[in-house]
């Protein structure tokens, strides 16, 4: 029996998590690009930031949600730490409110909730469609909470249990610690909160140890973002940490005085539900009142505990920088923009591989060209961390035009691998060789390679914002470069045997003659292998993603 009640207890808990991911999902679909667009124009300041992450978060029903978005934004320098910590406390007063509507007797709406949200499922497209997994999220939250306190019920009076829970009421510390861990390992602090008003309306537990559990529940829900986060992003730890510590201190600075609260609150507010929803709100109302105007030094704080990481540190080039795993399930459209930022990297990492390449044609010391083969290592794992990557996308909770993009990210680094390919297995050999005979092209050769090279960076640069859409027009913006390579390496052979037919008779001249010959005939590899180059690079410019307006 008592096996029976916790596997029902786990599918109750299941089922709350699975409608807050609808709820999170159905909103993000709907109208996610929209949530990212208000959320970079609604941070002129610290208060309208705070006013911003409580408003989005109430909607999406997830701080971490809302903490992806602000990381995202961070990371590409479009907000600063300060804010991004405003927005962060006004996500953890919007979790909040959630708790105060159930602290009510709300269950009987669910079916009218689901109702509505299979209606709109079903019968309905686009946007709409989407609100309909939200309310039928909403719907699944309403009733898996009713299911757990039915559940919970017939324990709440039980000897065993109560003895248990009593003997926690002169141990606020234990509370809390409790608090955390439960909160952590359900990654729900709606679940923690609705348990701990369970067992204070049945009297199971203090109004003290209530509060207690409480301030651990506001701290467990911090410890997964920082666990789970992107690591290697000073920016994101500081805000996830930054997080941590707030609701750390802020516990830590209530825990003397939760008796002398505990009985305030009692006065005010006679029913249970009520005194623990209340309390979870106003802790974090007051954090944030409290930290609003000392943001400017606890920013300072956090740069000095998280610097920034050297130079000398850095990870390779190949490793990814903006990846975090975090992203596909809570914010797939960020985890989109993630993989072109890496995608981007790519292009920027073939740049300097050709610029590598290119000075050892200069040289004759093979090893110049040859140090661009680690580059060319770098492409490969970063194409690959990409690939798999986007591989982790869930069809259930991306849409459909992010599917799409994620193909074109695919399709646009497959391109860009080909073209690295021909870089290390061609064109540096090729250059090694020259340099190994003390082979280099004379002034009048080199020009039509140095021009391919050139313009190879340049299409490079193209090729990278045209991934991000910076390039409104429809057609490819290199489509006409096919023709720009082709004319100079066809230039370039035509000279080759115009020489040909011009080749002296006499003797002392052919030697010198044979090793122009050899010298042209690597400047037409070269040009051959640089153009294959360039086709890749051009049908890499055919990808873009999708701008996400509907």
């Amino acid at each position: 029996m008592a096996l029976l009640t916790l596997i029902n207890l786990a599918g109750s808990i299941a089922l709350l998590l699975w409608g807050v991911h609808m709820v999170q999902t159905g909103v993000q679909r709907a109208c996610g690009a929209r949530l990212n667009s208000l959320l970079a124009r609604m941070l002129g300041n610290r208060f309208q930031a705070f006013l911003t992450g409580l408003g989005i978060t109430a909607i999406l029903q997830s701080s971490t949600a809302t903490g992806l978005m602000i990381t995202g934004l961070a990371g590409r320098g479009q907000l600063e730490l300060a804010p991004a910590l405003a927005v962060m406390l006004g996500a953890n007063v919007g979790t909040t409110l959630i708790v105060q509507l159930l602290s009510f007797d709300v269950s009987s709406i669910a079916p009218a909730f689901v109702l509505t949200g299979v209606m709109l499922f079903r019968r309905s497209q686009g946007a709409w469609r989407d609100s309909g997994r939200a309310f039928i999220g909403l719907g699944l939250i309403l009733i898996s909470l009713r299911q757990f306190l039915v559940l919970l019920g017939p324990y709440t009076h039980k000897a065993e249990f109560t003895a248990v829970l009593a003997s926690m009421g002169s141990h606020d510390i234990a509370a809390i610690l409790l608090g955390a861990v439960i909160t952590w390992l359900s990654h729900s602090s709606v679940a923690t909160v609705m348990l701990v008003s369970t067992f204070a309306t049945s009297n199971t537990i203090t109004p003290e140890t209530a509060l207690a559990l409480i301030l651990g529940a506001n701290i467990g829900t911090s410890i997964n973002p920082v666990m789970e986060g992107n690591r290697t992003s000073p920016i994101a730890r500081r805000i996830s940490m930054g997080n941590l510590l707030v609701r750390i201190v802020g516990a830590c600075m209530l825990l003397p005085v939760l008796p002398w609260i505990s009985t305030l609150i009692t006065r005010l507010e006679p029913d249970a539900a009520r005194q623990v929803a209340n309390f979870h709100t106003l802790f974090n109302v007051g954090l944030a009142v409290i930290m609003l105007p000392a943001l400017k030094i606890y920013t300072r704080l956090m740069e000095k505990l998280i610097p920034d990481i050297p130079d000398d540190k850095k990870q390779s080039p190949g490793t990814p920088r903006y990846l975090d795993t975090l992203l596909l399930d809570k914010a797939p459209q960020l985890a989109i923009g993630s993989a072109a930022r890496e995608a981007m990297r790519l292009c920027d990492l073939l740049v300097t591989m050709l610029a590598t390449m290119g000075e050892g044609m200069n040289t004759t010391d093979p090893s110049r060209a040859a140090s661009a083969r680690p580059l060319g290592n770098a492409i490969e794992d970063l194409g690959a961390s990409i690939r798999s990557y986007l591989a982790g996308l869930d069809p259930e909770t991306a849409s459909e035009p992010e599917m799409e993009a994620a193909e074109e990210i695919l399709a646009f680094c497959n391109q860009l691998l080909h073209a690295e390919d021909i870089v290390e297995r061609s064109l540096v050999p090729m250059v090694q060789k020259m340099a190994r005979q003390r082979i280099s092209l004379p002034p009048s050769l080199q020009v039509p390679v140095q021009k391919m090279m050139d313009q190879l960076a340049r299409n490079l640069n193209i090729c990278a914002t045209v991934l991000l859409r910076q390039n409104t027009s429809e057609t490819n913006p290199l489509a006409g470069q096919k023709d720009f390579f082709r004319t100079l390496e066809s230039t370039a052979t035509a000279a080759y045997f115009e020489r040909l037919r011009k080749q002296p008779g006499d003797s002392n001249s052919s030697a010198e003659y044979n090793l122009r010959e050899e010298v042209v005939t690597y400047q037409l590899t070269l040009l051959r292998d640089l153009r294959r180059v360039n086709t890749h690079i051009v049908a890499a410019a055919s990808y873009s993603l999708p701008t996400g307006e509907d």
